[in-house]
């Protein structure tokens, strides 16, 4: 079959000839249709992620839509390696129907973005109706969901910070921080946010931005009102480290979480698809999807994102 082929980690993937996989076990052969060029998909063929392997050629991929023997249109993933789901052809062992009124490219494209919103919010933060948010990298595909997540949560306020202004401007947000402007300048306006009180800060960045989304919320320090706050980790586009000084804890109610493959149960991650399809399906969650020919995978895969989600179709 033909399939995008990570030869040498780092490097694009080329369009190439590959075995085909071999169902074993509970697997089923499915006909791939589409697959979504997730960040996290990049950060495993190079190398960097902490599920990365180094051995052989490999096909990248996590997830995608495809058909099954009997026609059935199904969201799949947990593909064997060196097996991925950037090819003609998969084996997978588990599979959830796609809805009728979702089209593959969609499908495969909001599952990892929007379950990782879901998870963020609803499982991790626990994120209850009524309380504020801030979405610290909104303006990513990521993001941009999680502020629909939000709203769909009940969240009465929502702030969404991050650089490309213009990918959040229709997006919802009741505030929006731009951290494209002067450090001193997204300080003011991050401290203006914490001191109206933000319940869950939803961290697609890291690095610098979350240091000052702390700094804010520990200026607004009052002994006589402690207000809770939880930061969901989920990813770390802007440095892998924080500095995080202990007074800063000392003055805050601050629970530190991280929302991953690692810190949530596989089965709660896969019990959020179906809705996350309803949702999609009745319009309620939307993603900006642009689907690319997987013969064209070596010249777009290190094009920049910009709060559209590339998805390669067969």
């Amino acid at each position: 079959m033909q399939a995008a082929v990570v030869n040498v980690p780092g490097q694009a993937p080329k369009y190439q000839s590959f075995p085909d996989p071999e169902p074993i076990g509970g697997e089923a052969l499915i006909h791939v249709r589409a697959a979504g060029l997730h960040p996290v998909v990049k950060a495993i063929a190079s190398g960097e992620h902490y599920s990365s392997t180094a051995a052989g050629p490999a096909i990248p991929g996590i997830d995608g839509v495809g058909v099954l023997g009997d026609g059935r249109r199904v969201y799949f993933g947990f593909v064997r390696k060196p097996w991925g789901t950037m090819a003609e052809r998969a084996a997978a062992p588990k599979f959830i129907p796609v809805p009728d009124g979702l089209d593959d490219a969609t499908a495969a494209t909001i599952a990892n973005p929007g379950m990782s919103a879901w998870m963020a919010l609803k499982e991790r933060a626990q994120l209850a109706a009524g309380e504020t948010v801030l979405i610290l990298g909104a303006t990513g595909v990521a993001g941009q969901l999680a502020i629909q997540v939000a709203r769909h949560l009940g969240a009465k306020r929502i702030v969404a910070a991050g650089r490309n202004l213009s990918a959040i401007a229709d997006a919802g947000a009741d505030a929006i921080v731009a951290l494209g402007q002067p450090e001193n300048a997204v300080r003011e306006a991050l401290t203006a946010e914490a001191a109206r009180g933000i319940d869950v800060v939803v961290d697609y960045l890291w690095g610098r931005p979350t240091e000052l989304v702390l700094e804010a919320i520990a200026k607004g320090f009052k002994a006589e009102l402690t207000h809770r706050t939880r930061l969901v980790e989920v990813g770390t586009s802007a440095g892998p480290t924080i500095t995080l000084p202990g007074a800063t804890l000392r003055s805050i109610d601050l629970t530190l979480l991280g929302s991953g493959f690692g810190s949530a149960a596989l089965d709660r991650i896969l019990a959020a698809i179906p809705t996350l399809f309803n949702l999609a399906a009745k319009g309620e969650l939307t993603i900006a999807v642009e689907p690319v020919p997987l013969v064209q995978v070596e010249a777009a895969w290190n094009r920049v994102e910009k709060g559209r989600r590339i998805v390669f179709t067969a």
